[in-house]
Parts: structure tokens; sequence; C-alpha cells
């Protein structure tokens, strides 16, 4: 009997602490059921007006946006922006800080002081971080090979820093500070983690007891000094103004430039005028000046560009750009011309700008190797449905007679 109490009363306690803990529920049931309801009526008052006018405005901008970028690249020109777009890159940063390899806030610099061994210590951290000296399976176009990371070449200087091929960054200018301070607080630096965003090794050159200068002194020769007796001087040099790694050669550092800009309507080719004057050749004998020719089409992609955003038809998918050489390679003409226009209409807008008095010539396309003669034939049949180039080239007076024929084949 004792024994039944007890597990009576058990029992008993049992029952009343499930009882309270399905009041608890029931009342946490209800205020759940309470918000749900006013969730819903708030997305019912939202529904009729607030919700489509958002998503009509966003497709709106969406379209303003594709017709912004298909009329640049047109002109072979890139939207790059005003700054602003330094705000995706930051929202993109959670996916690398959960590697622990960026640093979560760069944008405030605190009291900097440089500190050449913290930052060859913090290093050497990252680096074995990085896979330093770790191979991976590289694909190529014959099979695959085993290939490493290369780094990236940095130079400590007392005064700066120089990190690939230069240029010279000093102490004094915010961007070098933050890269400094984020390698101290042991990150990969963040104006490295759009092309880096795994990491990357580095390779340092401690030069911290040298100046680096862009120009050296008149009075100061940059060699080896040599005595009458034929000693070396023994006095170092600890002034440096030549960049670290491999000199860029011309076409390198155009490739870095852009190719044409649009400047008073015109389209100007940067890399070519840069070319002639870093060999030293004039540049009104080898620059390549691009003019833009006035076309229907173009009329009417320029009223198109003028009306509101929100009357502003769509771009029409029938129009291409043409670029054609002049023969002697100084000039090319772009022209906006649409599937429906013929060759013939494409000489008469080279003829309206060019002027009379020139001598004959045939359109040509480099590859495939064409020759467009038919005045009626239209780019669609002529298969010019893309942006194509194409070349003037001087026409050949044609042999009339069996014996001219003859003493051209002798």
């Amino acid at each position: 009997m004792s024994a039944m109490m007890q597990r009576v009363s058990l029992l008993e306690k049992t029952v009343m602490s499930q009882a309270r803990e399905i009041e608890r529920k029931d009342e946490r049931i209800s205020a759940l059921e309470k918000n749900q309801r006013l969730i819903k009526e708030s997305e019912g008052t939202l529904h009729p007006c607030g919700r489509d006018d958002l998503e009509r405005r966003c497709q709106q901008l969406q379209n303003q946006v594709q017709e912004m970028d298909s009329f640049l690249n047109d002109y072979g020109l890139i939207w790059v922006g005003d700054g602003e777009s330094s705000d995706s890159a930051e929202s993109e940063q959670p996916h690398n800080l959960e590697r622990g390899l960026w640093q979560p806030d760069t944008s405030v610099v605190r009291s900097f002081h440089m500190n050449v061994d913290l930052v060859l210590q913090r290093i050497n951290e990252l680096n074995i971080l990085a896979g330093e000296g770790e191979c991976f399976v590289q694909s190529t176009s014959t099979g695959a090979h085993l290939a490493k990371k290369d780094p990236v070449q940095l130079s400590l200087y007392s005064n700066g820093i120089v990190m690939f091929d230069g240029p010279f960054r000093s102490y004094q200018e915010r961007s070098t500070q933050r890269c400094m301070q984020d390698l101290m607080d042991g990150y990969f630096p963040s104006e490295l983690q759009e092309i880096f965003p795994d990491g990357v090794p580095f390779e340092v050159n401690d030069r911290r007891d040298e100046d680096f200068i862009t120009r050296l002194p008149w009075n100061n020769f940059p060699g080896e000094g040599q005595a009458v007796c034929g000693e070396k001087n023994e006095t170092s040099n600890t002034v440096s103004s030549q960049l670290p790694g491999k000199k860029l050669s011309v076409d390198q550092f155009l490739s870095r430039l852009p190719k044409a800009v649009v400047k008073a309507g015109r389209v100007v080719d940067i890399r070519d005028s840069l070319r002639a004057a870093l060999q030293g050749s004039s540049p009104a004998g080898s620059s390549s000046s691009m003019i833009l020719i006035d076309t229907p089409a173009l009329q009417a992609m320029k009223e198109r560009l003028q009306t509101s955003s929100s009357d502003r038809p769509r771009s029409p998918g029938d129009v291409i750009t043409m670029k054609v050489k002049s023969e002697d390679g100084n000039h090319t003409y772009v022209l906006k011309m649409s599937f429906s226009e013929t060759i013939g209409q494409l000489r008469q807008y080279l003829d309206k700008h060019r002027g009379g008095g020139l001598p004959g010539y045939d359109i040509i396309s480099a590859y495939p190797q064409h020759r467009y003669d038919e005045d009626r034939q239209t780019l669609r049949s002529c298969g010019l449905t893309t942006n194509a180039s194409l070349l003037l080239r001087k026409r050949q007076k044609q042999p009339h007679s069996l014996s001219e024929v003859n003493k051209i084949r002798l």
C-alpha cells in the first residue's frame, strides 16, 4: 500500500506539471495565431497598389540599364560606375569571412604605424593558409599538369610599398595604410579580394632601409664607383627608383587602357595614338581615327534616347554596327544600319562623307574573304546580321581586250 501511495503521488505531480506545460503552449499558440493574422492583414493592404508599382518600377529600370549597356557596347565602351560599386563588393564579404581570410570592416583606418617585422610574420602565416608550395592540377589543351600559385610580388621600402609591378604607393596614402593594416591584423588585403577570392601567397622583398624616389637626383650616380687603384667604392646606395619585376611591353601597357573614348561626338582611338607616340612615329601618319557617319538608324537611336524613360520604345533588334576601314587604314568609319538596307546605301553613306573625286573602291571582308559588289543586295542577304568589320580596297582596272588579257598572263 505504501508503494502504491508513492506511485500515485508521483503520477499526480506529473499530471500537474504537464497541465501547466499545456497552458503555456496554449498561450504561445494563441499569440502566434494573432501575429499571423496581423501579417495577413498587412499583406492584404499592400497587395493592390504597393507591390505592383514596385515591380513595374523595377522592370523599367532594368530595361533602361539594358538599353544603356547596349548603346555603350556599340561603341566599344564599358560603364565602370562612380565608386558606388564598392557596396556590392562589401556585400560579398560574408562568404569569405567565414573562412577568416578577409578583414570584416576596412573602411575606417585606425592610427597607422608601420611595423615591418609584424607584416613579415603575418605574411608567413597567410602564405600557409593560401597554400604556398602546394600543387594543383591545371587543365591544358593537350591534357593537364601540376602547377603552383604565382605569388604576389611585394617590396617594402622605408617610405612606401610596391605591389606587383608598380606603381609606388606611399605610406601617406589611405589605400596603402588600409592594405598594410589588413596584413598586420592577420588578413589578406581587401583590395585583392575580387582578384584572389581564395587568398594568394606573397613573395616579400624586404628593403626597409631604402627610400624609394621617383627620380634620382642629378648629382647621384646609380652605378658602382671605381677608385683609381681599381678598388670598388664600398659606400652602399640606399636610394632606389627602379620598380621591381618585369618591365611591361608596349602591347601589355596598351592592353590596360580603354580601346576608344567618345569626345565631342567622335570616337577617338586611344591605343593607336599612344602606340604611335611611344614608338616615335608621327600620329598623323599612323593613327587610325574613327569617324561616326550619320545614318537613319543613328538618327532614330538619338531620337529614342531623347524621349522620357517611361515612354521610350525598346531598342530595335535589326540594327547592327558596321566598321569600315579606309584604303590606307588611317580612318575607320562607323555606321549604324538595319538589315533591310542595301550595299548601295552603304556606298552612298560613305561617298557622302568622303566626298567626290575619289577613285573607285571595293567593299570586302577579311574573314571570310568576300567582295560585296552587288548594290541591290541587302545586309541580311549578304549575311551581315551581326556587328561586322569591313575593308575598302582600291578597285583594280579590269582589262577589256583579249590582247590586254594576254599581256597580263605573259
